[in-house]
């Protein structure tokens, strides 16, 4: 690799950090005869940052010059930054070597917007084409659909990539348009809305059809970002909830924000990026997903935003003493994944356990149920009572605070938290 090509590596892989919105999961795209790569089952990859974490993907944009002039992006047009770009072919022999060397698995493929979104999307389809076609690479593929792209050219891109994301950036239309002058909401959903037209057009193909090429099998996602305006949790979480009634959306991802450009009067000025907050809406997210929860009962006129102190599900249930105590042993499924402490594992655990004997704190001990939590809101066999009645919602709270995020406020917070379900 020569030093032109090394350089520009380094400017497109910078300039793709901020954007977080492409785990790889939820694909089956397995290898074929004479082809190179696979991202059969979860489709995950590794390569590493300077600073030893394992990254899955080669995250990288075709180009960082943009039309744009977004207030919270660095790739603005205004922003003085060296700037580069690939062309298509650069780019596809960058990643097939990069996979030879054992460096990675698969890519993660943005752009800024040259031109117009058609003319990037074109760039874009084309460098993964020669990766599909010319390498036969059969590696995971993520690709950011630019908004306002035509139907067209996300239906062949669809075909050929894993995932496809989309990202609002800002929930509310009001300060999207303050922050980014340039985009509009409409222009965002519209690709959005074709991915999914055209993924359950492919899946009443393929019941027709069987050999018919999977559109997106791993299907598309969004990123958020928080603490550059003035939105509620409510307000984003409502924004998410909608987003997973769309047969086609995996994942929603919250990005704290970061002030990349400082002098940019319309943006808040913080010390920190708003970690805790971040890691409270992806537990809230995950309650959405998996327990079963409403928006409303997390989040509502009342409590428009997340308790910082502890997580959203311990929140609810000390906010929701009627629903308690849950008896392990005769309650519901449902019921007992409300617990604090107990997650989906080891719910589906105790409806199986229960059926040969009566549970005890013991028994939900091995079972992997995190007693410090469910103590308060469960009675099982051989236990003392209901300690709910006789606990205050204050004594709960500095119980089962998390000592990480109470010092949150005075140190620099990891990437990722312990969700302690």
């Amino acid at each position: 690799m020569n030093e032109k090509m090394i350089s520009k590596l380094e400017i497109l892989a910078e300039s793709a950090k901020y954007d977080i919105s492409c785990a790889s999961s939820g694909t089956s795209r397995s290898n074929k005869s004479k082809g190179v790569g696979n991202a059969h089952g979860w489709g995950l990859c590794h390569t590493f940052t300077a600073d030893g974490r394992c990254i899955s993907l080669l995250k990288i944009m075709l180009t960082n010059y943009c039309m744009f002039d977004c207030a919270y992006c660095i790739n603005r047009q205004s922003n003085d930054i060296p700037r580069a770009g690939f062309t298509p072919r650069e780019l596809a022999d960058l990643t097939i070597e990069f996979y030879r060397r054992n460096y990675i698995e698969g890519l993660f493929l943005s752009s800024g917007i040259v031109r117009n979104a058609d003319h990037t999307m074109e760039k874009m389809i084309r460098a993964v084409k020669i990766l599909r076609d010319e390498y036969a690479f059969n590696g995971y593929i993520h690709m950011k659909a630019i908004p306002g792209a035509s139907n067209e050219l996300i239906s062949q891109a669809g075909l050929l990539v894993d995932r496809m994301s989309v990202n609002l950036e800002i929930p509310t239309e009001k300060n999207l348009k303050l922050l980014a002058p340039d985009k509009d909401h409409l222009s965002i959903y519209q690709p959005m809305r074709h991915i999914q037209q055209n993924l359950l057009e492919n899946i009443e193909d393929r019941k027709k059809i069987r050999s018919t090429p999977k559109f997106v099998p791993a299907g598309q996602s969004t990123q958020v970002i928080i603490g550059a305006t003035d939105e509620t949790d409510n307000q984003i979480l409502q924004l998410t909830a909608k987003l997973y009634k769309r047969p086609s959306m995996k994942r929603v991802y919250y990005s704290g924000f970061i002030p990349v450009n400082g002098y940019d009067k319309r943006l808040p000025v913080v010390q920190e990026v708003p970690r805790v907050r971040e890691n409270r809406l992806y537990q809230a997210d995950w309650l959405l997903r998996f327990y079963d929860f409403d928006v409303n009962e997390i989040v509502n006129d009342k409590y428009p935003d997340l308790d910082l102190t502890v997580d959203p599900k311990l929140s609810w249930a000390i906010r929701n003493p009627q629903f308690f105590p849950v008896d392990v042993n005769r309650d519901s499924y449902q019921k007992i994944l409300r617990v604090p402490g107990i997650g989906v594992k080891s719910a589906k655990l105790i409806i199986l356990a229960r059926r040969h004997r009566k549970l005890n704190l013991q028994a939900l001990k091995r079972i992997g149920v995190v007693l410090k939590r469910a103590q308060f809101f469960i009675l099982c066999h051989e236990m003392r009572g209901f300690k709910l009645l006789h606990s205050s919602e204050e004594y709960i709270r500095l119980s089962l605070q998390e000592k990480p995020l109470l010092e949150a406020k005075t140190t620099n917070m990891p990437q990722q938290l312990v969700m302690g379900w």
